[in-house]
Order: C-alpha cells, then sequence, then structure tokens
C-alpha cells in the first residue's frame, strides 16, 4: 500500500504486515513504478490502486487518503505523480492542468 524512507532503509506497509528493507526511497520507486506505485513525497510512495480521496490545499499541495484512513501529504514537488493517478481514475491528466 505504501513505502515510507526511514533512513538508510525503507518501510515496505502492507495489509499483511511491515517490512524494513536496506534500499533507498529512489530505487524502490523505480523497481515498484510497474506496479502502480507513486511518489507523492520525498519520503513516500503509494499505490495508486489504495488512494480514496485526493483534496487540494491552500497551501498548493494536496491531501491524499488512502484504504484504512492514512492520509499524507502530496507535496508541489511531487504533485505530477498525481496526474498518473487522474489517468487511472478518469483517464485524463485534465484536472490538474498547469
Amino acid at each position: 500500500m505504501a513505502v515510507e524512507a526511514e533512513g538508510n532503509y525503507v518501510l515496505l506497509q502492507q495489509r499483511s504486515g511491515s517490512y524494513l528493507l536496506r534500499e533507498s526511497i529512489s530505487t524502490m520507486a523505480e523497481k515498484l513504478k510497474p506496479y502502480g506505485f507513486v511518489r507523492i513525497h520525498r519520503s513516500v510512495l503509494i499505490n495508486s490502486a489504495y488512494v480514496q480521496e485526493i483534496e487540494p490545499c491552500l497551501t498548493g499541495e494536496y491531501a491524499l487518503r488512502i484504504r484504512g484512513g492514512k492520509q499524507y501529504t502530496v507535496t508541489r514537488t511531487y504533485k505530477k505523480g498525481l496526474r498518473s493517478l487522474a489517468e487511472f481514475w478518469i483517464g485524463t491528466d485534465s484536472f490538474l492542468a498547469e
């Protein structure tokens, strides 16, 4: 469901439990991209299949909630990752046009 950076490790969070792996978040992003994972923060990847809601914030960032209720902040730097979510959900990225 999500991957979070923890120093020199990443925490892979799944429904069945969490696993700590000695890997960089960038390497995990490349490895998991074909499986629907999107980078939403410098230290967070999420699986697009688990996203339930995306809300814009006044700061230009987004609040993203996944199944299970956990909420993440999508920083402005990584909001381009939301375009792939838009394509997954509605087949277009026009709602995030700059």
